[in-house]
């Protein structure tokens, strides 16, 4: 329309009989939009018809469907396209989508990725499209509202639990209560040559006037109770070695939910603590392999958070919770020697009636700064002072390892195999 406007102007200068060339070059163009919009796809027939993942796992990319149906008796959308917008739990790719024709219809594909856990939203869809001459857009926004939990990835978890049920089936090992092993008390036996010396009763046997031994029966339902501290320094991202981003809280997860599914498997009971400037989170021990949904949703609840780690109230009110003694796995990190001792005098009243796994994640900022060549003084100082942060954290691990906590200190690697092998390794000791 515009360009058309300078032509008919011309013609009017030149001949002023014409000058209703311009107005009915206007009155052209107007038709021909409205005729573009009479032609063009009505906006009810472009109702979307979506599929989204029932669950989002963190550090994963899902993808999210749209197929909008208009049928055969109206003419297909020109240049349609589509944007969909979510809540900062998720990331979405590409920004816009151009559909692609499908079966009568329109089939658009968007990549989700899931970078925070929690509860993800997805909120709303954009489609707009032009009529089959171009002139005019036609729009249309739903709203969504999907909410989808983004929980801990358990689908290697899963698979590596199963590898290790797998192979030891081979062999025709089965869980079961087994006299002569374990720490529960069963009977009284005549001790026979080849048995274990410590296992002779010499109260009972100066009683009956025959040598004595206790016999134990292997426990199965053990307490586990997976404590996660989610204060700001566990929401600080570890980079593994391909390159993925993931933070300290939800590969402390990730590990948790390995340990709870081979947990389960065996007979044990699993529950969830989480703490930050105060508990917010606790859940009884459960038993049985159909809790370990109930213990992924449950998961999701363990948020990040910006304050400051309460140790004290978080590890009391931990051991108020228990009545029986019970494995404690605890997920932190600490800075500096001032917050380590409000930790190490927290945990030593722990460490009096329970065992604890300590699992602490190895700086690899300052192992770096460490092991740069100095360029000038100011890396030198980087370099002392970061070996300085290293030394104090290492006295603390020593210290926690005298009180007699089992430490487990892993890079992102090696973390879900090193948990879960002090587990097992506790488990085969009858430690627990």
């Amino acid at each position: 329309m515009t360009l058309g406007l300078p032509v008919t102007l011309l013609i009017a200068i030149i001949i002023p009989a014409l000058w209703v060339l311009g107005a009915g070059w206007l009155a052209a163009i107007s038709g021909l939009i409205l005729l573009d919009g009479f032609l063009a796809t009505p906006i009810k027939s472009m109702a979307p018809d979506v599929k989204a993942p029932a669950n989002f796992y963190i550090g994963e990319d899902e993808e999210f469907w749209v197929k909008s149906v208009y049928g055969d008796k109206v003419l297909s959308p020109n240049s349609p396209e589509l944007r969909l917008s979510t809540n900062d739990r998720l990331t979405v790719a590409p920004q816009y989508v151009y559909a692609q024709p499908n079966e009568g219809g329109l089939l658009s594909v968007f990549t989700l990725g899931a970078r925070r856990r929690g509860e993800a939203v997805i909120e709303r869809l954009w489609q707009r499209w032009q009529g089959p001459l171009g002139l005019m857009w036609r729009q249309r926004v739903d709203e969504l509202s999907i909410t989808t939990p983004v929980i801990p990835n358990t689908r290697l978890v899963k698979e590596k639990a199963l590898e290790i049920f797998t192979r030891d089936a081979t062999f025709g090992n089965k869980i079961q209560d087994m006299k002569g092993e374990g720490t529960e008390f069963d009977a009284l036996t005549e001790f026979l040559p080849g048995m274990d010396k410590r296992a002779i009763d010499w109260k009972h046997s100066a009683r009956h006037q025959q040598l004595l031994a206790r016999e134990y029966r292997t426990e199965r339902n053990h307490n586990i109770i997976f404590a996660f501290d989610s204060g700001h320094l566990m929401s600080e991202d570890m980079t593994d070695a391909q390159g993925r981003a993931v933070t300290k809280l939800d590969r402390a997860l990730n590990a948790a939910m390995l340990m709870s599914f081979v947990s389960l498997k065996i007979g044990d009971r699993v529950g969830l603590y989480a703490f930050d400037h105060k508990p917010y989170l606790y859940t009884p021990a459960i038993a049985g392999t159909h809790a370990f949904a109930q213990l992924q949703k449950l998961s999701a609840q363990i948020d990040y958070s910006i304050s400051e780690t309460n140790f004290t109230l978080g590890l009391s009110q931990l051991a108020q919770n228990l009545k029986r003694r019970t494995l404690i796995v605890i997920f932190t990190d600490f800075v500096d020697t001032t917050q380590a001792e409000l930790m190490l005098e927290n945990m030593g009243r722990l460490l009096r009636r329970h065992i604890v796994i300590f699992v602490a994640f190895r700086n690899q900022a300052l192992e770096d700064l460490i092991a740069r060549p100095p360029q000038n003084s100011q890396d030198v100082a980087e370099s002392v002072i970061a070996e300085t942060l290293v030394r104090e954290r290492d006295l603390v691990i020593a210290r926690l390892k005298r009180m007699g906590a089992h430490i487990v200190d892993a890079d992102p690697a090696t973390l879900n195999m090193s948990v879960l092998n002090t587990y097992l390794e506790l488990k085969a000791r009858n430690a627990i």
